[in-house]
């Protein structure tokens, strides 16, 4: 194992630190023959003098700097250690995991580790939760201008006509790339056209970005002589709760669920199945309508940001996949059935932040590693383990708010042991 990075064996030349803090330099524009880490502590070195800030922990890290600056993060400095806890074992029953996982979760909110166990105690003690994710495809949705009704006309039944042959351009920029539809939409001059593609193991958005910029330049402005105003025209939608993702999905849609007796209900969670159904009503769903929330669910955010950042997703794609639901439901006089639905998950097994060596290492502890022979099973493992997460989180913390111990379990776990006075 590779001892932790502690920054550049050699300094860089006080020159280039004076040029960077004097302005004469720019911190994304160091000279190529420089190594990653020996560009990440010259603009350490700046900082501190432009800042005062001491930058020391930043330089800990045992990452591949030269691939994380090349393909994660520009004017690269360091990294951000946050804590990584684990769950479990949490049993799971899918199409593309069957038994028990322990599942790593990165959070600097003190509880939320310690609540999600506990939702994986009552899944365990209730047998082991369902399971499904659906691959429902990643979208990207170009917005054209035309100079009327009569050319939208003609510009709609164009792309209608020629379908066959986008799909046939855009799936040739990759082998994992297939077209499931094109879906326009107008508002008076202006005409969306959403892309809809199957990715593979890959979340898929840069995937389908290049294939639809590729469409638009070589193919529809040339043919049709209409616009592409941008690439993206929110009709996406991406990293934004949406109706539309809501009702049709994007990325991944995530089923999970599990009966709760009522004497697992009882001695592992602390509650009866009476109090949980009206706490589902009046918090989840009346509040959420109340407050014109667009996900009905306690907290989904939270279990989805540590997951993405355990594992190498973008977190910045949990602004749309919290929208879901949370339901508890009444099973005879003592049980409950627990779900959530997720609609809208962008996630991938391939990609992006999964090839940091932390990510890859997560990522194999929950036995995810693509097929070639089977595109896309990664990522819908991942996809069913991260709904038997959320819904672990999501009855523990219901729970919590019934027996009354949601601030007294913050006020242990989050604020931590408190450290004796000084003094007499």
């Amino acid at each position: 194992m590779s001892e932790p990075h502690r920054g550049a064996a050699a300094q860089p030349a006080s020159t280039l630190v004076d040029d960077l803090v004097e302005g004469r330099q720019r911190f994304h524009s160091l000279p190529a023959d420089m190594t990653a880490a020996d560009k990440a502590d010259t603009r350490r070195q700046a900082l501190s003098r432009l800042t005062g800030a001491e930058l020391d922990h930043l330089a800990r890290y045992s990452l591949d700097d030269e691939q994380a600056s090349s393909r994660n993060c520009e004017c690269f400095i360091g990294v951000a250690q946050v804590p990584v806890g684990v769950v479990g074992p949490l049993p799971l029953h899918g199409d593309h995991v069957e038994g028990s996982v322990y599942v790593p979760l990165a959070t600097t909110e003190g509880a939320l580790v310690a609540s999600t166990n506990r939702g994986c105690s009552a899944i365990r003690a209730a047998g082991g939760a369902e399971v499904y994710a659906e691959d429902v495809g990643m979208t990207r949705a170009p917005v054209f201008r035309t100079n009327g009704v009569a050319q939208t006309r003609r510009f709609l039944a164009w792309v209608r006509d020629n379908t066959p042959r986008l799909a046939e351009v855009a799936e040739a920029t990759s082998s994992y790339l297939k077209l499931m539809e094109i879906r326009p939409h107008t508002f008076g001059t202006s005409v969306f056209l959403r892309f809809r593609f199957q990715t593979g193991d890959a979340m898929g958005m840069n995937m389908v970005t290049i294939a639809c910029d590729r469409l638009v330049r070589e193919i529809i402005e040339p043919e049709t002589g209409v616009p592409c105003v941008a690439l993206s025209g929110n009709y996406c939608v991406d990293k934004k709760p949406a109706e539309i993702n809501f009702h049709e999905g994007r990325g991944k849609r995530i089923h999970a669920e599990v009966v709760l007796e009522g004497p697992v209900l009882q001695r592992t969670l602390k509650t009866t199945a009476r109090a949980l159904v009206e706490a589902q009503y009046r918090k989840n769903l009346l509040g959420s309508i109340a407050s014109g929330s667009m996900g009905y669910n306690a907290q989904m955010a939270n279990a989805l940001a540590a997951f993405f950042i355990a594992t190498g997703q973008d977190p910045a794609h949990v602004a749309e996949s919290a929208v879901g639901i949370t339901l508890i439901e009444p099973r005879g006089p003592e049980a409950v059935v627990a779900s959530v639905d997720l609609p809208d998950v962008p996630l991938g097994a391939i990609g992006g932040g999964t090839q940091l060596a932390t990510q890859r290492e997560a990522l194999q502890l929950l036995g995810v590693a693509p097929d070639p022979a089977r595109p896309g099973a990664a990522a819908l493992r991942l996809a069913e383990i991260l709904g038997g997460v959320v819904l672990a989180a999501e009855i523990s913390l219901m729970a919590a708010f019934t027996s009354r111990d949601l601030a007294r379990a913050h006020e242990r776990l989050g604020r931590g042991r408190r450290r004796p006075a000084s003094g007499g």
